[in-house]
């Protein structure tokens, strides 16, 4: 096996997602919420793109496709991190009733979130073809509402932590475990926005597709692979593993119980 940097990190990236993958499976039949499930569906995505960007780099010819779909889901990948984020957030507002608060809300923000998703695909599925300045367009415009997803997401937290006494037990360690995960996809976020904005298409072929020499280090393809292991892949592994503990360790179904010895008296109107 010869493989390059990038070639070795995603081999990387299948070896340490594949088990994850089957705790994340556990989680979501234990809790079924969309959370977890989003939870399943991004380790799903990062074995799948690993295995095709490996699969590249052995098959010869060169099978440009399977760059194309190995980078697709390392680009797009974000989306369900942050989308699993929002509704781990929003398990968080669960009252003593079992009501969710803020339902419409919530509901637009996913929206939201899958439609930057929509834009990066679209974006990133028009790399071969004639009209690279939409589709150039298109992934700028979804990296940056990932951006201010994340920074909506940043607001959620902190509007959370105001109204703190009114969250339950182990919902508030839930909302604690997505608190220390938000500075590491903070870094993931900004690397998104840096590696889309270092070139003017998806899969670049020299520097004369760069549109900020600048900023050329961060891209995804050509860049430096260190930066894209220390803000990409480490800043993602290490929310994953925050999230998955949190599954593992929390038990959110044990806030009911106590709610029945009065802990979390229903005097509380604002909840």
């Amino acid at each position: 096996m010869s493989l390059d940097a990038q070639g070795v990190l995603a081999a990387i990236t299948v070896a340490i997602y594949f088990p994850v993958f089957f705790f994340a499976v556990r989680i979501a039949m234990k809790y079924r919420k969309r959370g977890w499930i989003l939870l399943v569906l991004f380790t799903l995505i990062r074995v799948v793109g690993g295995a095709l960007l490996v699969a590249a780099e052995e098959i010869r010819p060169a099978v440009t496709g399977l760059y194309i779909g190995g980078y697709a889901l390392e680009a797009s990948g974000l989306s369900p991190l942050l989308l699993c984020t929002l509704s781990l957030l929003h398990i968080t507002t669960q009252a003593p009733d079992g009501r969710l608060k803020y339902d419409f809300m919530f509901t637009i923000l996913h929206v939201f979130g899958l439609g930057a998703l929509v834009l990066t695909i679209i974006g990133i599925s028009q790399t071969s073809s004639s009209s690279q300045s939409s589709a150039e367009t298109m992934r700028r415009v979804g990296v940056i509402l990932f951006a201010v997803l994340y920074a909506i997401l940043a607001v959620i937290t902190v509007s959370q932590w105001i109204h703190h006494r009114q969250i339950m037990k182990y919902r508030k360690q839930l909302l604690i475990a997505v608190s220390v995960a938000l500075p590491f996809l903070a870094v993931r976020t900004l690397y998104s926005l840096l590696s889309t904005f270092s070139s003017s298409s998806f899969i670049t072929s020299g520097s004369s597709s760069s549109s900020d020499s600048s900023l050329a280090k961060f891209n995804m393809f050509s860049g430096e692979w260190q930066i894209f292991l220390g803000m990409d892949m480490i800043m993602e592994y290490v929310t994953v593993l925050i999230y998955t503990f949190a599954g593992f360790t929390l038990r959110l179904d044990q806030d009911y119980k106590l709610q029945e010895y009065d802990e979390y008296p229903l005097r509380h109107e604002g909840y």
